[in-house]
């Protein structure tokens, strides 16, 4: 397949009529939530009655996310998916974390069938990095993000002023300089971008190209571009106006600096971006200040929640689709 094609065979709602027990559906549903850099760090071992969400170690990203927490929240982003595709397919699920694996055990019995419209934004969410169009949330919008984004010792605090988003672009800014000084993080990154459709088809996961807003582009090609613009002095410049185009700065944070939480934070994620795209609305990542480690309790005391463990970091507006980032086969994170 092109890439055209692989886009249109990957973000599709599943055929009417599905069985409740076909579990490779519910995992393809699964495998559409967020993932840190799309490197999809999840393997589902299928059971009778059961699903095990495992964490896929060998897809770390070490430079960028050296405790992990990324992999974990993006657990349990595909488990959000998972059990809204479970309801809808009329099945009960019963979700817990299993401590010898770090991973989540999802047991199922039969019941009503019940597409939520979180279930039906699931083709429709994608992270938009573009500008967006500034235009204010109203109190319901608000009110919805709010709870969506609240789980088991996880929160959300939603920020709308500018002095708000002029304090989050800040501390994104000091995040850009402490990682595009790092030899280490560059390297990761520039080995997770797909610059162009034949790429991305070929691994069906990391960060597509013209997704980011770039051309697609060969390969010697797009790292030769990098050289004369990759620096965090331009990365600066757009995240600013990114973030003051936003209608909203979402912080999820957690009670407890722990596996278990960091994957609820997922699910909070999931869940909140899942909402913005039943609204019509797009979300995007600006996670620098929960990134660096350095910045990260200082960040949390700046808007309030010292104590606490800043997860995720995402903003909320109206703007323009993006091209999309693909996924793997089925097949390979089946076991």
């Amino acid at each position: 397949m092109n890439y055209s094609d692989r886009v249109s065979e990957t973000w599709r709602h599943g055929e009417p009529g599905a069985s409740p027990h076909d579990y490779r559906e519910l995992v393809r549903y699964a495998t559409l939530a967020a993932s840190s850099h799309n490197t999809q760090p999840w393997i589902f071992k299928l059971e009778s009655n059961r699903i095990q969400v495992l964490p896929d170690m060998s897809r770390r990203c070490p430079a960028v996310d050296p405790d992990d927490h990324h992999l974990y929240a993006s657990l349990g982003c595909a488990t959000e998916n998972l059990l809204l595709a479970a309801q809808a397919f009329g099945l009960k699920s019963h979700c817990r974390f299993d401590a010898s694996t770090s991973g989540l055990m999802i047991d199922f019995e039969e019941a009503a069938a019940e597409r939520s419209a979180l279930f039906e934004a699931i083709p429709l969410r994608q992270c938009s990095r573009s500008e967006y169009d500034g235009v204010p949330l109203t109190t319901e919008e608000l009110d919805l993000f709010q709870g969506a984004g609240v789980g088991d010792g996880v929160s959300v605090l939603l920020m709308t002023r500018a002095d708000q988003k002029d304090l989050v672009a800040d501390y994104v800014a000091r995040g850009n300089d402490a990682q595009f000084a790092d030899a280490a993080w560059a390297g990761e990154l520039k080995s997770w971008i797909r610059f162009n459709g034949k790429e991305a088809v070929r691994s069906g996961d990391g960060l597509y190209g013209p997704a980011m807003g770039n051309p697609a582009v060969p390969r010697w090609l797009g790292l030769l571009a990098m050289k004369g613009s990759f620096s965090a002095k331009n990365q600066n410049k757009k995240d600013h106006r990114h973030i003051h185009s936003s209608s909203a700065i979402a912080v999820i944070y957690s009670e407890a600096d722990n596996i278990p939480h960091w994957i609820e934070a997922g699910r909070c994620y999931q869940r909140l971006a899942l909402q913005a795209a039943a609204l019509g609305l797009r979300t995007a990542f600006i996670n620098q200040p929960v990134e660096v480690a350095t910045l990260r309790s200082e960040f949390a005391r700046a808007i309030g929640i010292d104590g606490r463990r800043p997860d995720l970091i995402l903003r909320i507006g109206h703007g323009p689709q993006m091209p999309r980032s693909l996924r793997r086969p089925i097949e390979d994170v089946i076991r």
